[in-house]
């Protein structure tokens, strides 16, 4: 009988409404509830690693929560589900996708709707995630997002709508397996696994957004001795206007790694462009083009890359290869 140990980290799926009709984190998690059907099939384990909603959540929490799974792991448990709110969830997941070895089913789950409401999910959500965990096929696909019975990597879904409980997507790929009342199906693979184990977090990683009438403003704050790296989403295929590129030079001759991405929903950041601010010039310039992850994904593999001491060099491979 295999073992999955769930860590409760709080979030929607473990809230309800209060009597002043705000929906928020309560004495006791509405999952503590849950009917279990795995009687006699699973050994189930639950611990509350803490009770944030995950806009609460940062790296440290992440980190926290990775050096309980790498624990796990050294405990012949079988997999692992987490429980999350969703606002962040994306970030954590593919912050453990990169830090916790691809061979250890993780599971990552949560919900639209609060325990009180008409058609909430999270117990749905929670079962499936549960599910994909103690399935055989789940080893060797990195960390998983199970939400509304869709599997999504963690490395590339995110978040698409604010309420909708369909709301997690992978743009461009579309979700590798679904599951169902009683299988777990697998159609894709990922073809690399980036696993770089970290003990520590480095800070002052900035993301930044582009726009029209961009001027330096904004980079100009970051031009300074803190600032350890920062990831720019770019307009179209990876382009910026002319006049952040003064900024933009001086960061680079601090050696601050910049990491170029698209703002776009979909596709991914190319040097295609030959003009004052386009991709090429700017990847001349020595910014990192990171192909296929969004500004938030991005942001916490530069993070890794650096808690992870990678070289300079190294450091560009990394961030570099994100397509697979």
């Amino acid at each position: 009988m295999k073992t999955i140990l769930i860590l409760h980290t709080g979030g929607t799926i473990a809230m309800s409404q209060n009597e002043d009709g705000g929906v928020a984190p309560g004495s006791a998690n509405p999952l503590d509830t849950f009917e279990n059907p795995f009687i006699g099939k699973l050994n189930l384990i639950t611990e509350d690693v803490f009770n944030l909603p995950s806009p609460h959540i940062g790296p440290a929490e992440m980190l926290l929560l990775q050096k309980r799974i790498l624990k796990a792991a050294a405990e012949n448990i079988d997999g692992v589900v987490v429980t999350h709110g969703t606002d962040t969830l994306e970030e954590t997941a593919y912050f453990l996708d990169l830090t916790v070895p691809n061979d250890f089913p993780v599971v990552i789950t949560g919900a639209m709707r609060s325990a009180n409401e008409i058609g909430s999910d999270g117990l749905h959500n929670f079962q499936t995630a549960i599910q994909t965990a103690a399935s055989d096929e789940a080893k060797n696909k990195g960390v998983l997002v199970v939400m509304n019975d869709e599997i999504h990597t963690a490395r590339y879904v995110t978040k698409t709508h604010t309420t909708n409980v369909a709301t997690f997507r992978t743009p461009t790929f579309g979700p590798i397996g679904l599951v169902t009342k009683n299988r777990v199906f697998f159609y894709e693979q990922l073809l690399l696994d980036d696993y770089h184990p970290i003990d520590h977090i480095v800070n002052h990683v900035y993301l930044v957004k582009a726009y029209a009438g961009m001027d330096s403003e904004m980079l100009e704050f970051m031009d300074n001795d803190e600032t350890n790296g920062i990831v720019i989403e770019a307009l179209g295929a990876g382009n910026l206007p002319p006049h952040v590129l003064p900024a933009l030079k001086k960061l680079l001759a601090r050696k601050i790694p910049i990491v170029l991405v698209s703002r776009c929903f979909n596709g991914i950041a190319q040097e295609v462009y030959s003009y004052d601010g386009g991709g090429i010039q700017l990847s001349n310039l020595g910014i990192t083009f990171c192909h296929g992850l969004n500004g938030q994904k991005a942001r916490i593999k530069l993070l890794v890359g650096l808690s992870a001491g990678l070289s300079t060099t190294e450091l560009t491979n990394f961030l570099g290869d994100a397509v697979s």
